[in-house]
C-alpha cells in the first residue's frame, strides 16, 4: 500500500548501520585515516558531517566552507554551525578569487550577455525551470531571470547553447571545491566524503568531478525526505532542518524546485520511491493530491532526467579490459 508513511525509517538503526558501513569503507577498503567534507550550509552536508563524526570521530572529521562570491552568507553562516557543534576542526577557504582568475564568472557572464546585452556590473541572474510543468507536456526549456540594478526583474528563453554555456562556466564552481577537499583529504590521508541524498544521485543533480566526485557517498542511499528526518534525530539545529533547499550557485536567490525538479522534494521524493516500485500513476495520485495525468509527467521527467544523465554516472569508460586490475 502506497501512503505518505513509506519513507519512514528507524533512524537510529540507519545512523548505526552507516556509521558501521562507513567506518569499514574508509578504513578497510580505502585505507584511509578519517574523512574530508566539503560543508555548504545544506541539509546533506550537514548531516553527512554528522554520520561521519559518529563513523571515525570527530578528531578525523575535517570539514571545508568554501564560499564564492555568489554565495549566500547564511549558507557559510549554518556551514559554520555545523562544524563548531560538531567539534570538527575546519577551514574556510575562499574560492571567488580562484574563479575569477579562471574565468568563471566571466565566461558566466558574457554568455548572459548573448540572452541580455544589457546585462553587466550590479546586475544579478538565475536560471529557471518553465513555470507549471506539472500541467504541461512541453518541453523544459530553461528561462533566464535577471534583475537590473534598479531591482527590475525580466525573464527570457534561453537558446540551448547559450543554456549549456551559462552552466558549463557555473560548474567551474563544483570542481574548484572537489579540488581543494582532495588536496586537504591527500594531505591529512583522508578520504573525500560526498553528499548527494537520492533523489539527487538518482536524477543526475550533480556536476561530474564536481560534487559527484568522492570515494564514498554516505546518504546517496536516503530520500531527502529521510535526510531531514535524520537530520533531526542527530539533533542538528532546527535552522538547519528548516533550512529550503536551494543551490546556492546564481547570484540571485534559487531554489532547486526551480532550477531542476518538478515539485518539491517532499513530493518528487514519494513519486520516486512510487516510480521505483511500480505504483500505478492513478494509485500514487489521490496520495499526492494530484491527477494521475500529472503524476504520469513526473514519471515521464524521472525517466527524462535517468536517461539524460546516465553518462554522469559511469566511470572512465576502457575500450578494452585490464585484467590485472580489478575494481
Amino acid at each position: 500500500m502506497f501512503d505518505r508513511n513509506v519513507l519512514e525509517l528507524d533512524l537510529e538503526r540507519e545512523a548505526d548501520e552507516i556509521a558501521v558501513a562507513l567506518r569499514n569503507v574508509v578504513r578497510t577498503r580505502l585505507r584511509c585515516r578519517g574523512l574530508v567534507v566539503g560543508i555548504s550550509g545544506g541539509i546533506d552536508s550537514s548531516v553527512t558531517t554528522a554520520l561521519a563524526v559518529r563513523a571515525v570521530g570527530r578528531e578525523h572529521v575535517f570539514g571545508l566552507l568554501m564560499p564564492e562570491y555568489h554565495s549566500s552568507p547564511d549558507s557559510t553562516k549554518r556551514g559554520l554551525m555545523v562544524a563548531e557543534d560538531l567539534g570538527i576542526d575546519h577551514v574556510i577557504e575562499e574560492i571567488g578569487p580562484a574563479l575569477e582568475a579562471i574565468g568563471c564568472y566571466r565566461r558566466y557572464e558574457t554568455a548572459v550577455r548573448r540572452a541580455v546585452p544589457d546585462y553587466g556590473p550590479g546586475w544579478k541572474s538565475k536560471v529557471v525551470l518553465p513555470d507549471d510543468l506539472l500541467n504541461s507536456d512541453r518541453m523544459n526549456v530553461t528561462r533566464l531571470v535577471v534583475r537590473s540594478p534598479e531591482g527590475e526583474l525580466s525573464t527570457v528563453r534561453l537558446p540551448g547553447d547559450v543554456y549549456l554555456e551559462l552552466v558549463a562556466a557555473n560548474n567551474f564552481k563544483q570542481r574548484i571545491r572537489k579540488n581543494l577537499e582532495y588536496h586537504h583529504a591527500e594531505r591529512l590521508r583522508y578520504a573525500v566524503a560526498g553528499t548527494p541524498n537520492r533523489l539527487e544521485y538518482d536524477q543526475g543533480f550533480f556536476v561530474k568531478n564536481g560534487d559527484g566526485a568522492a570515494d564514498v557517498k554516505p546518504i546517496a542511499h536516503l530520500y531527502k525526505t529521510q535526510v531531514y528526518a535524520m537530520a533531526r534525530h542527530l539533533g542538528l539545529r532546527d535552522e538547519l532542518c528548516n533550512a529550503e533547499p536551494t543551490t546556492d550557485t546564481y547570484s540571485l536567490p534559487q531554489t532547486q524546485t526551480e532550477f531542476y525538479f518538478v515539485l518539491p522534494y517532499h513530493q518528487m521524493d514519494l513519486l520516486l520511491w512510487a516510480r521505483n516500485h511500480g505504483v500505478p500513476a492513478a494509485e500514487a495520485a489521490p496520495v499526492l493530491e494530484l491527477t494521475a495525468e500529472q503524476v504520469e509527467r513526473v514519471y515521464h521527467d524521472i525517466e527524462r532526467k535517468r536517461t539524460a544523465t546516465a553518462g554522469l554516472h559511469l566511470p572512465p569508460q576502457l575500450l578494452r579490459p585490464v585484467d590485472e586490475i580489478s575494481h
